[in-house]
């Protein structure tokens, strides 16, 4: 089978892609409790790039093979899970051994979602991080019964699907962008308050709109200077929620008064911690959910391109130049 090869981890981002190789390797032998299956497609998600830079908290043996997400059919079983051959399914893998930059993946039943036959295998392989890590930080502000939230890297898929689940539960949302173009997108889909980090009157519109719609949660994927001022913006009791640091910078600026005599709160999300965390019933009955609203067409990932193996470092360069514009599906043969 052809598999992309990570050599060697490089925190310079241009060196790391060049260093991505396309070589053959055996498809791997299932245990009894492993699937085998073939690859549909597997998206590029930051987490990939800063995995390849050596700067994600997942490190594998090198070389090894890229990706933790994918879409495919299973083609292959040991001799408990024979029964799921021909099932179409997305995959989620953070373990040593596997990647999904391959035609075909080894996995364990646990990291598989048995997915509807009429769910749509782009859609599919985008399917078990983005739409879930929305819904589990989204909880946080319907617990709280907030009345509006806030976010940063608003132009990316999660903040999208926040915002499209926020809206569903009648949840005003703050939209902070980087471009003025990101804007005017986001204000033609329906988002209804964005403001643009790089306006000289970013402070004084992020003051007048927080004072107005007084949001309690913030969601961060950024870090660094913007995070601080969301976690200041926060009315009384708020909690700001990182889940990214797509600036590379540590959280700066935050009032320390308002954590002491505001009782204010930043904490972190983690998908997996927040699946072991609400059980593998619950896990399954919002799978069920989402899969309907992706597939009546309620929630799409914006995919901007699908290359194959070939055009990878290409594809790559075109993807960290702007990832608002969509997500880059890695297929196999390009089908």
């Amino acid at each position: 089978m052809k598999a992309v090869l990570l050599k060697a981890y490089n925190k310079n981002i241009i060196r790391a892609m060049l260093g991505l190789s396309i070589e053959e390797r055996e498809v791997p032998k299932p245990d009894n409790d492993d699937v085998i299956i073939k690859v549909h497609a597997a998206p590029v998600n930051p987490s990939d790039i800063a995995f390849i830079q050596g700067a994600y908290n997942i490190v594998k043996s090198l070389p090894a093979i890229p990706g933790f997400e994918a879409s495919g059919v299973i083609v292959n079983g040991g001799d408990n899970k024979k029964h799921l051959i021909g099932k179409k399914v997305s995959c989620f893998i953070q373990d040593n051994g596997s990647g999904t930059w391959s035609e075909y993946i080894l996995a364990k039943s646990d990291d598989i979602i048995i997915l509807h036959d009429d769910m749509d295998m782009n859609q599919a392989a985008c399917f078990t991080v983005n739409p879930f890590t929305a819904w589990g930080m989204l909880s946080l502000a319907i617990d709280k019964k907030a009345n509006a939230i806030i976010q940063n890297a608003s132009g990316g898929q999660v903040a999208t699907f926040i915002r499209e689940l926020a809206y569903d539960n009648n949840i005003d949302v703050i939209d902070i962008v980087r471009k003025e173009k990101t804007s005017s997108l986001l204000k033609s889909l329906g988002a209804k308050h964005v403001l643009v980090e790089t306006d000289d009157n970013f402070m004084t519109n992020l003051t007048e709109i927080t004072n107005d719609l007084k949001p309690i949660v913030a969601y961060d994927a950024v870090g660094g200077q913007l995070a601080g001022q969301m976690f200041n913006s926060l009315s009384n009791d708020g909690e700001m929620v990182v889940y990214g640091g797509l600036s590379g910078k540590n959280i700066i600026d935050i009032n320390t008064m308002d954590i002491i005599f505001n009782n204010k709160t930043v904490s972190g999300f983690n998908l997996i911690d927040w699946k072991d965390e609400i059980g593998k019933d619950e896990f399954n009955r919002i799978s069920g959910l989402l899969q309907k609203k992706i597939i009546s067409g309620s929630l799409q990932t914006k995919i901007n391109e699908k290359i194959s193996y070939d055009n990878i470092i290409k594809g790559l360069r075109t993807y960290i130049s702007d990832m608002s514009n969509g997500k880059l599906l890695i297929v196999p043969n390009n089908e």
